[in-house]
């Protein structure tokens, strides 16, 4: 009896206020969408991190005719010196496999990459370096190549892709707080507009809040009904989220992912981790913003 008159008080509070109420769920969906797609894009860049990084190479460019470099003061590579740095590259601990590529098949990875560029017909082969693939067993070790070749004789740079990416990382990284941020000010939002509903609704009906406090009813009865409904409201809101956050995934599934296969995206598991995320935030603070509003607006 005592749930379904909770239920039935829950069910009078969201009819007299259905137009707060559906806008207390719209807020609720947005803001938790928008922090939906900050928690997605974070784990997003996480994904495409462990993908890129995974095939970060050092590439260890010798002296060529063309170099300016002071270890190469004394010309071209020589065999002696090729052999050696090229034996010294695979004893390193750190190092997976090491891959030569000549002048000749720099060239033709040139001509392959600018094929549609007029500067890929002023460059010859022997323009271009030959050079040393490295592949790390750990890429976060590349300092250990860098700093053990640079400047060696015969050895005209070291590069590594990592400083490449870094940049873009941290840019993605500037987005993703951008829009954590963003979601967070939205969930804010969300809970004053509960609040500031809670409010209206325990105005609305304080007569019958005074009855039933002289009928003897507790604090926790009056409450519950008010607090119920902020909750509800919270639930629906996070369905939405949730719905439009397995859209996204959907759309890129089907439409971003086939175009775009040189990288990797988050899975399905990311989501219902996001999802759950969303549930706990939203249930937490429609529950506090409730207590605080009932609390104050609602002394019996």
């Amino acid at each position: 009896m005592r749930a379904r008159f909770i239920a039935s008080e829950v069910g009078i509070g969201l009819r007299r206020n259905a137009t707060m109420t559906f806008a207390v769920m719209v807020t609720t969906a947005i803001s938790l969408s928008l922090l939906g797609i900050g928690l997605l894009s974070n784990a997003q860049v996480k994904a495409m991190k462990d993908y890129w990084y995974d095939k970060i190479e050092v590439s260890v460019f010798l002296c060529s005719s063309l170099s300016e470099s002071a270890s190469c003061s004394t010309g071209v590579v020589t065999s002696e010196q090729r052999l050696a740095i090229q034996q010294d590259l695979q004893a390193l601990p750190v190092v997976d496999k090491v891959y030569y590529e000549s002048q000749a098949e720099a060239f033709m990875h040139f001509k392959e990459r600018f094929k549609d560029s007029a500067i890929a017909q002023n460059v010859t082969a022997d323009q271009l370096p030959e050079s040393f693939r490295v592949k790390l067993k750990d890429p976060t070790q590349y300092n250990v190549v860098v700093s053990a070749f640079t400047g060696r004789p015969g050895v005209d740079v070291v590069q590594d892709q990592r400083t490449i990416l870094d940049k873009f990382f941290k840019l993605l990284g500037v987005l993703r707080d951008g829009a954590l941020a963003v979601g967070l000010a939205s969930v804010l939002t969300a809970a004053l507009l509960i609040s500031n509903t809670l409010r209206i609704a325990a105005f609305n009906r304080r007569r019958e809040t005074n009855v039933m406090k002289l009928v003897g009813a507790t604090s926790w009865s009056i409450q519950l009904p008010f607090l119920l409904e902020g909750v509800f409201s919270a639930f629906v809101g996070w369905m939405m989220a949730t719905g439009l956050l397995a859209g996204i995934k959907s759309v890129i599934d089907s439409k971003i992912a086939p175009l775009l296969t040189f990288t990797k995206f988050f899975g399905w598991g990311e989501v219902w981790i996001a999802s759950a995320w969303l549930l706990l935030t939203g249930l937490v603070v429609s529950i506090l913003a409730s207590a605080i509003t009932l609390r104050k607006y609602l002394k019996v």
